[in-house]
């Protein structure tokens, strides 16, 4: 079985008496230690398909697996434990603590895995430095440009080693080049770490940094 597997996925919001249906019967496998991307325009249930995938969201109809274990039959507590132990998250907006250190942001993740102390800020500066910002650990996000904070953010996603990186339209806020750069390392790291990466995205120029890319319209996954 794969990393991330989606078995007859649906979704449907209430919209007044009646019921907005915005995913359809969705079948997805990602293989362990790919980087599967996810297209399709605004409105089509990419971040919501994420969201179900992620255990943020439970699905109307269908089951949803990871690493083996059926997320969608798990009690609140046990998915959170296993949220936090299993995935990293990249947020469109960086989603960083402005003021806090870049160092800081990741060790606060460290810190609610049980990591403290020495060994956090020693591991948050090796992973500082596996972005390129080991001389930015004491900075604070107001002083990072655009492209770093999203490296801060790839870091502390990457903080405890999870298997699993959901990464919801991570180059939305970046130029085209700092985009690049930046996915293309994410890429490198996930592939070192053997990490299945999931990222949402309507960015055609980052395609190239994919193993797969399934395309989401209306509510129907259409594969590559």
């Amino acid at each position: 079985m794969g990393a991330i597997v989606a078995k007859g996925v649906e979704m449907a919001f209430p919209s007044g008496r009646q019921s907005y249906q915005v995913l359809k019967g969705i079948d997805l496998e990602i293989c362990r230690g790919d980087i599967q991307l996810l297209m399709g325009p605004s409105g089509s249930g990419k971040t919501t398909l994420l969201s179900i995938l992620a255990g943020l969201l439970t699905p109307s109809a269908g089951k949803v697996y990871l690493l083996g274990d059926e997320i969608t039959g798990m009690s609140r507590a046990k998915l959170a434990r296993f949220r936090l132990h299993n995935i990293g998250f990249i947020f469109q907006g960086f989603n960083l603590f402005p003021a806090l250190t870049a160092s800081e942001n990741i060790e606060i993740v460290l810190n609610v895995k049980g990591i403290r102390y020495r060994v956090a800020r020693q591991q948050a500066r090796v992973l500082l430095e596996q972005v390129g910002l080991g001389d930015k650990a004491n900075q604070k996000p107001g002083d990072l440009s655009g492209g770093q904070k999203q490296r801060v953010a790839i870091a502390r996603a990457l903080a405890g080693n999870p298997q699993l990186i959901m990464a919801d339209e991570p180059t939305a806020a970046l130029d085209s080049h700092s985009g690049h750069t930046v996915i293309e390392l994410l890429r490198q790291l996930a592939k070192e770490g053997g990490c299945t990466v999931l990222m949402v995205t309507h960015d055609p120029r980052i395609v190239d940094v994919a193993d797969r890319v399934a395309y989401l319209e209306d509510g129907v996954l259409k594969k590559e």
